[in-house]
């Protein structure tokens, strides 16, 4: 079944032309079907490779989806336009009286600043707080993932002594995981961060499991006990050349940079790709589109549950500082 899109969404010509299914607005409007409603903030610099490539794992499952972009209203993208974001994208207002089954939150090139330092912190916090009582299930990607941990359970990042970058081999944690179903005991997925989350900070939280991790790259899925939750700390949404664009941006900028880990074929920028990781990345997407949120989530969406585990009372946060406002 497909995604359902912006007709004039510059993904959904790509995705054509690939044989991927999207349905415009108009074609969906003859569909006698209740599909899932995802939202998708992405605060991922280069809107549409992002849009597309999420779009890509998204619509490859036999689910009928409901794509809505999420911006952010407190800072403007360097990289698209403001009429592109008007056209395409929806700020929190637009939908904070709405309710979906799935919220995806991308990672973002800010991980080396402090969370409250980030310009737009004091939002997403609003935007974390209002998703646990008006969306099912969440799936939190990379810097996503660390802001999201921090914010529901105090849980810090680290600066790791080099970027961790490249393709790193990953083993199961939890076998009976619904998400990691059909995984194979030992897999790779991309990664390319320079800060980490400890393992030993997980563990001491009785409402957080690990499903997956990597001897090389630390901590890749961690998820709430009820599962509502999912925290990926890799990309598993890359494309083939996704790391290699990040690697030669930072080669023609003199930034320091080291060739991707088990990227190229004999780690030689000059040889071809090693493309190891489509696979568990679809599977990913497609187990937790299908366990964690089609056949979990409520017809009726007004009736979402309150996820356990969550914080009992959420922080305010004033826009102004992006500071926590202290309890009176």
């Amino acid at each position: 079944m497909p995604v359902k899109i912006s007709d004039a969404l510059p993904a959904r010509k790509i995705l054509e032309e690939e044989n991927i299914f999207v349905m415009t607005e108009k074609r969906a409007l003859s569909q006698d079907i209740r599909p899932l409603k995802l939202l998708i903030l992405n605060l991922m610099p280069l809107k549409t490779k992002t849009e597309t490539s999420l779009l890509r794992r998204l619509s490859n499952t036999p689910l009928q989806i409901e794509v809505d972009f999420l911006r952010t209203a407190t800072y403007q993208s360097k990289n698209a336009s403001k009429e592109y974001l008007n056209e395409f994208y929806k700020t929190f207002d637009e939908v904070k009286n709405s309710t979906y089954d799935g919220l995806i939150i991308t990672g973002a090139p800010v991980e080396l600043m402090e969370f409250e330092e980030v310009d737009y912190w004091g939002e997403l916090v609003e935007i974390m707080n209002w998703a646990t009582k008006n969306v099912f299930a969440s799936l939190f990607l990379c810097w996503g993932s660390q802001a999201a941990l921090y914010h529901y359970y105090k849980i810090p990042k680290y600066l790791n002594d080099k970027k961790i970058f490249g393709i790193f081999d990953h083993t199961v944690s939890e076998e009976n995981s619904p998400l990691l179903r059909g995984f194979d005991e030992k897999f790779k997925a991309p990664h390319s961060r320079h800060t980490y989350v400890k393992k030993e900070d997980i563990l001491k939280n009785k409402n957080l499991k690990i499903l997956s991790e990597s001897e090389k790259a630390g901590l890749y899925i961690v998820a709430t006990k009820d599962d509502r939750q999912v925290y990926v700390f890799g990309h598993p949404e890359y494309e083939k050349t996704t790391l290699k664009d990040e690697y030669l941006r930072d080669v023609e900028s003199n930034q320091p940079i080291m060739i991707p880990f088990n990227y190229f074929v004999d780690d030689d920028p000059a040889n071809e790709i090693n493309v190891t990781w489509f696979s568990h990345a679809q599977l990913l997407y497609t187990n937790w589109l299908n366990y964690y949120v089609y056949q979990t989530t409520p017809y009726d969406l007004n009736l979402l549950p309150n996820p356990k585990g969550s914080p009992a009372e959420p922080k305010r946060i004033d826009l102004d500082s992006n500071r926590e406002i202290e309890k009176s």
